[in-house]
């Protein structure tokens, strides 16, 4: 029998899960593992890169054994993007890898940003400097662990480190190697004056391939561990965001995805490379083109924090078997508990920065904002601010890419934890005017990827033909109501989008104060 199967993996930053796809998009068999993730400090985030593999291989194990391997045609990896580990000239960690959520290069990025130039990062890798970015904490490297700095044969992201443990090659794709910011965008190549910079060479980054290309193939000894074919060709996927616009279907302009997870991102699709600070720029799955991404990092994070934080006991003991990982599963009780409550939640406005805020201000101590608290606000009123506010942040993302673009984003394509709530999906309509549609597939990364390797060995003719037979959305979009839009609108366009800029600069200073005075009280106890 002819092979026909596609794996797709998807490893994420708390797990690691293999499908098994059919050609139309249906997952025939699956396995998954856990991550482990640790905090040696406070602001730092690592995991060891071992464990990527072992997930891996767990996770593929478990898939296969519901399938026969001889029928799987090809393999795609869909990593979480920005994470990276040195390794040796043979390939071992030379220490845990620094996950993406990682803030230790912070105080970093200001000289990087007078020494090398912002606006020139920018322009050359699609980025804006920020903390998330595998380019500042390399630099954090140089300066604080010279030893590790000095012995590093290579950098590794995700998808490179388990392609080099399955194919023997460190090898990439394009859209993994681009969210690192270190790849220059314009001439899809390491971005050679950068690494420079940082004391790094060419050398010591994985080769990157565009996406779809075959990096390689299985070995006889990664076969044995993993259950795979050996020879079973790996192809160059994208991030898991991009991944993740591909498998519901996102491959056309006009067209946007919205993952509702423990950050809300969000993509459209541009055929033109341009940048903005409301975006940042990343590779699409497809040949050519880009997907302008907004990323508002405090979203089911928000949601999490109230359910732990806010919510009455009895909230609390049910949220701790459903919120996994910060991963959104909307309390069923407070999500119905809103229906009664009017559109602007009777006088309560939040923006939703309470994880720092990304596009369109690039602000690392950026926090969150409550306005019009008065007596009569309960805990449900909060829940319907902290939805209401996250839409808002949505509408002022997506006017952003629309304005750069000078085209309009017609809808969007939700997934995520998120997506289950109909009445969050409503509000999302209502606030920004546009139909939200639901992903009938709910590992749309781990199908990102697939669909990448069933058109690197030939079984459709291009990424648009897969996706067009391999993706679905559900028929029946939530379509905005005119009163609720024209009432959010208002309150959008009078309230909220000034909101934030005319407070930052006391949060500003207000934090200032704060750390001066934590400084202070340490020097006393000492």
């Amino acid at each position: 029998m002819i092979p026909n199967l596609i794996l797709g993996i998807d490893s994420s930053t708390t797990a690691c899960k293999a499908i098994v796809w059919n050609t139309h998009g249906v997952a025939l068999a699956e396995g998954r593992a856990t991550l482990p993730l640790w905090m040696p400090r406070p602001a730092w985030h690592e995991q060891p890169a071992e464990a990527w593999w072992e997930a891996c291989v767990q996770a593929l194990r478990a898939a296969l054994a519901d399938v026969d391997a001889s029928r799987v045609a090809a393999l795609g990896i869909s990593p979480q993007r920005e994470t990276f580990v040195p390794v040796d000239g043979a390939g071992a960690p030379l220490r845990p890898a620094i996950v993406w959520m990682d803030e230790r290069a912070r105080d970093l990025l200001p000289g990087i940003a007078q020494a090398y130039g912002a606006e020139r990062i920018h322009r050359e890798t699609g980025k804006p400097l920020a903390g998330n970015l595998t380019l500042g904490k390399i630099a954090w490297l140089r300066e604080h662990e010279p030893d590790i700095f000095a012995r590093t044969a290579q950098y590794l992201d995700v998808a490179a480190f388990l392609i080099y443990k399955l194919t023997g090659h460190a090898r990439t794709g394009w859209g993994c190697a681009d969210p690192t910011g270190l790849f220059d965008m314009r001439a899809n190549r390491w971005n050679a004056d950068l690494l420079a910079y940082l004391g790094v060479n060419e050398a010591q980054m994985p080769e990157a391939c565009p996406p779809g290309a075959v990096l390689g193939t299985v070995t006889p000894e990664a076969a044995a561990l993993t259950g795979l074919p050996a020879g079973l060709p790996v192809v160059a996927g994208v991030g898991d965001g991009q991944a993740g616009g591909l498998g519901v279907g996102i491959t056309q302009p006009g067209q946007a995805y919205l993952t509702l997870g423990t950050s809300v991102v969000s993509g459209t699709h541009a055929d033109v490379y341009v940048t903005d600070r409301a975006f940042r720029t990343m590779y699409s799955a497809v040949p050519g083109s880009y997907n302008l991404e907004t990323v508002l990092l405090g979203g089911a994070y928000t949601i999490a924090w109230f359910v732990e934080k806010m919510a009455d006991s009895a909230h609390e003991r049910m949220s701790e078997s459903r919120i996994t990982n910060h991963e959104l599963q909307v309390e069923e009780q407070y999500d119905a508990a809103i229906a009664g409550i009017q559109p602007g939640a009777e006088g309560l406005v939040l923006v939703p920065y309470w994880n720092s805020a990304m596009n369109p201000y690039w602000d690392a101590a950026a926090s969150g904002i409550v306005v019009g608290w008065r007596g009569i606000h309960t805990r449900a009123h909060l829940y319907r601010a902290i939805l209401e506010g996250i839409a808002f942040e949505q509408r002022l993302h997506t006017e952003g890419v629309e304005a750069a673009l000078g085209q309009p984003v017609e809808s969007y394509v939700a997934m995520g934890g998120g997506a289950r709530s109909e009445r969050w999906l409503q509000i999302i309509a209502d606030v920004t005017g546009k139909p939200v549609y639901r992903s009938a597939v709910t590992d749309a990364a781990a199908l990102g990827a697939g669909i990448l390797a069933a058109t690197g060995v030939g079984l459709f003719p291009d990424v648009r033909a897969a996706a067009g037979v391999m993706t679905r959305t559900l028929p029946e979009p939530f379509m905005p109501d005119d009163a609720r839009h024209t009432f959010y609108s208002r309150v959008y366009t009078e309230v909220y989008r000034a909101l934030f800029p005319a407070v930052q600069p006391y949060v500003q200073r207000l934090t200032a104060l704060t750390d001066n005075y934590k400084d202070s009280s340490a020097d006393l106890a000492d």
